[in-house]
């Protein structure tokens, strides 16, 4: 078989393989000088291109490639978003988006049609190239582990302005150009785009959650986002506006079907990291002819302008944006490093005004409405812009990173919250994990442990065999969602005995386990070995039934009963809870007394929560106006000698199996031990004080009378 060696390699084998050690290596090698994995594959790109040693050719493959890492980018920057801080942080990405598109716009029109000499519409279009740009070190602040911060939010939030407003402009010219600019034009294009966002903001979370409640497929479910992703980058083509908006509003419309500790998330993630998004950047550094800068002095000088221009613009936004809503200065640096980048719509507006013939010249010179020095020095202000936003965003995401450190420094001094999962049922394994992970801060160093007791009379190798097989299969679902599971197999005399001992071993403070499957009609609700654990344990419990994927959740209910913060560990699950909310990006709708919602509004939970005043545990019925079939009902409930017991709460399993039956559902159990309220600081009216002291008295009699 005869292979050809000739520049640039034709063979697809060969091409791929190159590329994968550009991926592998050219980050690793510039990482070493401290240069950013983005540049250093841009660089790599130019080296490799056709504008370097000629080794690959900027053909279809890598195009393609490229453009799917380019829609990825998008698309992750929509999905990763925190939608609870995007809400309320709207108007401030509305402002920046104002910004980082006007001033650009100014700027840009100025410098052109007035010093420069190019006609109006010429500067319009040079103008809306620097007030767009790519999400291109957003890569970056995904792997530091800051995506939520607040001025990251802001800026993605500003960016779908900016370059929805700057396509637009961009549409309009060539409208214009082409003379197409007519009444009918205006509304195609404003029936287009509504009917497109309707389609994929309305439809498709309403067809992926049907495809996700009937089909459980890791793999299946990956193809179908991913489907979804190009279906509506193509539908936003056919509106007349660039991908790049469908796929960022695709992510926006699945934000909450795909959790964060998902495997699904997990998958996508790595794929676009590991090998999309590389190729885009690779790609991008194969447009670059490194060779302008030694041709005419013009194209120089253009090229020079044009990247002063862009930089100085995107750099009075993100400092505006920081004093305006007095952000720190590496928030503002953050933005400005992750609006800098000049990539994708850039490239299409120069382009598209390159290759509008506006006539010829009479020695039959064709007249464009860019001319070539505009494209060689947009290629110029690609490679700058990207290098400068790759350093400035390196340096402000580490500066943002050790601050939320440093934060929550207080949390990881605090004792261990140790968690344990009970594996006792295959059918259960996947949900308890995935509930279980949801509710962690993977920020905090706390444990997790499989468990699977086996008890003297029932040790056999059938057993064995299956406890071996459901540690196995919960490490490798807590794998799949980049946490760590030690897999726990204990023989003790009895399964609660196991249990408690364990608990006591590895000073486990949250313990999930399944509902009780019943097999009889006269069989309990919770069965024997739930109640037994209950009497016997003093951490908190979770009784988790899984009706429904907890992707295809929309809202969770919350119930909890009087004086249940002045239960031991009330703050604990209730900071998980929180965490799951997050991690979902569902709203938290929690029905408490009034003296428990004023304790949680003091909390200052991170999440989206709506407080209702719910005062008796006997109407526990009317919480069913508040749940359909895609919300999940959350109970905190309290053992007899809890200080938050009621004799009412004896019903609920007779309430959820009647009315509740069909949702998926949580019971929390908090710790038996009563708490003398280490909390009781953030009560500061005196009538609650005072609530609470006789609260405190009651529970003492209670403890003094067990004892």
């Amino acid at each position: 078989m005869h292979i050809d060696f000739t520049l640039p390699f034709q063979n697809p084998v060969l091409v791929f393989s190159i590329i994968l050690f550009i991926i592998l290596f050219a980050p690793i090698l510039l990482s070493r000088l401290k240069i950013p994995a983005v540049i250093g594959l841009i660089v790599a790109g130019i080296i490799v291109g056709p504008n370097g040693f000629n080794i690959l050719m900027r053909n279809s493959s890598v195009e393609l490639f490229g453009t799917v890492g380019l829609l990825y980018i998008m698309f992750l920057a929509g999905l990763e978003i925190d939608l609870n801080e995007f809400r309320k942080n709207k108007y401030k990405s509305i402002t920046f988006g104002f910004l980082t598109f006007s001033i650009p716009m100014l700027m840009g029109t100025v410098v052109f049609y007035y010093f420069l000499n190019y006609s109006m519409v010429s500067s319009l279009l040079i103008a809306s190239m620097f007030a767009s740009h790519t999400l291109v070190t957003y890569p970056m602040v995904s792997k530091l582990g800051i995506s939520k911060n607040p001025a990251v939010n802001i800026t993605v939030g500003g960016t779908m302005i900016t370059d929805t407003a700057a396509l637009l402009v961009l549409a309009v010219i060539a409208g214009s150009a082409t003379g197409q600019l007519d009444n009918a034009f205006w509304i195609r294009l404003t029936i287009s785009v509504l009917v497109f966002a309707a389609i994929v903001i309305f439809l498709f979370p309403i067809v992926s959650r049907w495809f996700f409640k009937r089909n459980s497929d890791s793999i299946a479910q990956y193809i179908f986002v991913l489907a979804l992703v190009f279906m509506a980058s193509f539908l936003a083509m056919v509106a007349g506006i660039e991908a790049i908006i469908g796929a960022f509003l695709a992510g926006l419309a699945l934000n909450r079907l795909i959790p964060r500790t998902s495997p699904l998330m997990n998958r996508i993630e790595f794929v676009g990291n590991a090998l999309f998004i590389p190729f885009f950047l690779i790609g991008v550094g194969m447009l670059i002819d490194y060779r302008v800068l030694f041709g005419s002095y013009n194209a120089l000088l253009i090229a020079l302008i044009m990247t002063v221009i862009a930089t100085a613009a995107k750099y009075l936004a993100a400092v505006s944006t920081q004093k305006i809503f007095r952000l720190s200065n590496d928030q503002g640096l953050m933005i400005f490093g992750l609006s800098n980048s000049q990539a994708a719509a850039t490239l299409a507006a120069v382009l598209i005004g390159y290759n509008i013939i506006l006539g010829e010249t009479a020695d039959g010179e064709k007249i464009r409405l860019l001319s070539e020095d505009i494209l060689n020095g947009t290629i110029i202000m690609i490679l700058v812009t990207c290098t400068i936003a790759s350093f400035a965003t390196q340096k402000a995401g580490i500066g943002i990173a050790k601050t939320e450190l440093n934060n929550e420094k207080a949390a990881h001094q605090s004792p261990a919250q140790n968690t344990l999962i009970g594996l006792s049922n295959e059918a259960t394994v996947e949900s308890l994990i995935q509930m279980a992970v949801t509710m962690l801060d993977k920020k905090k160093n706390n444990e997790l442990f499989g468990l699977n007791v086996i008890t003297n009379e029932k040790e056999n190798a059938e057993t064995v065999n299956k406890a071996a097989k459901l540690s196995e299969l919960g490490q490798k679902y807590a794998a799949s969602v980049d946490f760590k599971m030690q897999p726990l197999v204990r023989y003790d005399m009895n399964i609660v005995s196991g249990m408690k001992n364990t608990i006591k071993e590895k000073g486990i403070k949250h313990f999930y386990i399944g509902l009780h499957e019943k097999t009889s009609l006269i069989d309990h609700f919770f069965g024997n070995l739930t109640r037994d654990l209950l009497s016997k344990n003093d951490c908190t419990l979770y009784i988790y039934k899984a009706q429904h994927p907890l992707s295809t959740i929309r809202k969770f209910v919350l119930i909890i009963p009087a004086n249940a913060e002045l239960e031991s560990g009330f703050s604990d699950w209730y900071s998980r809870a929180m965490q799951m909310a997050r991690n979902t990006g569902n709203s938290f709708e929690v029905f408490a007394t009034g003296q428990t919602t004023t304790y949680l509004k003091k909390l200052k939970a991170e999440a989206n929560v709506k407080f209702n005043i719910f005062e008796n545990f006997d109407d526990f019925l009317v919480i069913s106006r508040e749940v359909d079939e895609d919300t999940m009902l959350i109970v905190n409930l309290s053992r007899r000698d809890g200080v938050s017991y009621s004799p009412a709460m004896e019903k609920i399993p007779e309430y959820i199996e009647k009315y509740f039956i069909t949702n998926s559902f949580m019971l929390i159990y908090s710790n038996s031990a009563y708490s003398a309220g280490n909390d009781s600081n953030l009560y500061q009216d005196a009538s609650l004080q005072e609530n609470i002291i006789n609260l405190k008295e009651k529970a003492e009699t209670i403890f003094r009378r067990k004892d």
